[in-house]
């Protein structure tokens, strides 16, 4: 600070003279200017220097302020830092002295599980040894038992096993028998009770169905025209239309024969329009052909709609009403399948309304249950199955394809409306009249009902199956099968034939044991 006071001294000194020299003035004059302007730098530099004084001592005052300031700032830090040094080190004493002890601690565990370790070890040594011993001992008895039974151990096992199944038969039977017969007897009566009114508020007609269709002509004559020149017409009518036509010595009459009964339909309308017209040749029979068949279909559909309005039922996809329709020409065992799909839909409906379920539900799940016979010759697998698959894919209900699935136990039953279904199914099917059954199925179903009961059964004596299959009658020796074992016989019979037969209804199973008391008087 002091030497720019100086320098701006001099530079004001040397500014005074320049403007000296310029002015040139007397010699006295520049004597007394020069006077003037020293004393006047003087003046200034006494000035300056008094001011660069005042300045240097305000300048070190308030170093000496700042430094006090900071020095007491790092004192305070300082001993803050040496505070927390000293909290850190006694914390870290105190860490070390709790590592130390727990240190301790664990070694004294250690030591013990080393002990607990070795003495396990032992006792493992010593039971392995005694087991070596039990094994040895149980081996020696079980050596010494079979050489006194004469058994071998499996063997004695298989007939304690035995034993105690037999036991436990015969102990359950009373068990068994007391619950069901009570639970029969309530269940059998009102089964009863809705399968009678089922039956007798439905009335159907007996089975008269048949591979040949009978077509009546107007004389004898129509015949040749039939057959045609050489036979073309004939020919030409069975290649169409795919239905073998017989022309016998019957007067007045043609027989349509042909498997598909919905293509043995439209080869009768298709002749019957041909005799109607008269004109008989190839291209009028394919024309008329053509017709019989959209004919047919529209029947088809009609037949499917009459049923619904019969049943009640609506809102049903038109592909499955077409194919309901088309088992209109369907049989099975004689039995037109449309109507046993009405007549079972009607008892399932009666069923439904007396256990109070919905109605429309279970004759939709019954009226459908056989739709897949449609498509069983087309399709391969169970018309259970196809029939679900049809269903669901038409947009039924769950419940309904469930029904249709498992109306033979093809698939679990879980509802009550596929109990109904089946109930209606074999209602519909067993009742007297409704199915036809070829005389060499009877008779095999029979002698495999005799073998069932006989076979694997000991005490049997005699069997008999009685009333058309629908009951086996079995005669046991009276020495060798008591009261009880004849339940056990009769369960295992009933469930043998529920596994290897299929059949209409049910089937009785009677087991007799005639007790004899035989005296002789000498």
């Amino acid at each position: 600070m002091e030497s720019v006071l100086l320098g701006a001294a001099l530079l004001v000194t040397l500014v005074a003279l320049v403007i000296l020299v310029l002015r040139r003035p007397s010699g006295k004059a520049i004597e007394d200017e020069l006077s003037q302007v020293r004393q006047e730098a003087d003046d200034i530099r006494a000035a300056a220097k008094t001011d660069a004084e005042e300045i240097l001592g305000k300048a070190e005052t308030q170093a000496h302020q700042l430094v006090q300031t900071q020095r007491a700032e790092l004192d305070e830090e300082a001993r803050a830092l040496r505070e927390d040094i000293r909290s850190l080190r006694e914390d870290l004493e105190r860490r070390e002295t709790r590592l130390a002890e727990r240190e301790q601690r664990l070694d004294g565990e250690v030591r013990r599980l080393e002990e607990w370790s070795a003495k396990l070890a032992e006792g493992k040594r010593a039971l392995e040894a005694r087991k070596e011993e039990l094994g040895k001992a149980e081996e020696e008895r079980r050596h010494a038992l079979e050489q006194v039974a004469g058994l071998t151990a499996e063997q004695a096992k298989t007939e304690l096993v035995g034993a105690i199944e037999n036991q436990a038969k015969r102990e359950a039977i009373p068990i068994t028998r007391e619950i069901e017969n009570a639970a029969r007897a309530e269940g059998e009566k009102r089964a009863r009770k809705i399968v009678t009114l089922a039956i007798q508020r439905v009335a159907s007609e007996q089975t008269a169905e048949s591979v040949v269709s009978v077509l009546h002509l107007p004389g004898d004559e129509m015949k040749g025209r039939i057959i045609g020149r050489e036979g073309r017409n004939i020919r030409a009518f069975e290649t169409t239309t795919g239905v073998n036509l017989i022309i016998d010595d019957t007067p007045e009459a043609v027989l349509l024969s042909c498997f598909d009964p919905v293509r043995r339909e439209v080869g009768r309308l298709t002749l019957e329009k041909l005799v109607l017209d008269g004109r008989i040749h190839p291209q009028r029979i394919e024309e008329i052909y053509e017709r019989s068949k959209s004919d047919v279909e529209q029947l088809c559909v009609r037949a499917g709609e009459d049923a619904l309005v019969e049943l009640g039922i609506a809102d049903m996809h038109p592909e499955l009403i077409a194919l309901l329709g088309q088992l209109r020409y369907r049989t099975s065992y004689g039995q037109n399948v449309l109507k046993h799909l009405i007549e079972s839909a009607h008892i399932a409906g009666i069923m439904a309304s007396e256990l109070r379920l919905p109605v429309e539900q279970a004759k939709r799940c019954t009226l459908l249950h056989d739709i897949g016979k449609a498509l069983t010759h087309e399709v391969e697998g169970s018309h259970a199955l196809i029939g679900a698959e049809i269903a669901r894919r038409y947009g039924e209900h769950e419940d309904v394809v469930h029904a249709i699935e498992a109306h033979h136990n093809e698939v679990e039953v879980r509802t009550v409306e596929a109990v109904l279904t089946q109930a209606a199914d074999a209602i519909s099917g067993s009742r007297p009249g409704a199915r036809r059954e070829s005389l060499e199925a009877y008779v095999k179903r029979l002698e495999r009902l005799e073998e069932i009961a006989r076979d694997k059964h000991e005490g049997v004596e005699k069997v008999f199956a009685m009333q058309a299959g629908r009951e086996i009658r079995v005669m046991v020796k009276p020495d060798s099968v008591d009261d009880i074992q004849a339940q056990v016989i009769a369960r295992d019979i009933a469930k043998q034939v529920e596994d290897e037969l299929t059949y209409p209804g049910q089937i009785r199973v009677t087991v007799v044991r005639e007790s004899r008391a035989i005296e002789f008087a000498r």
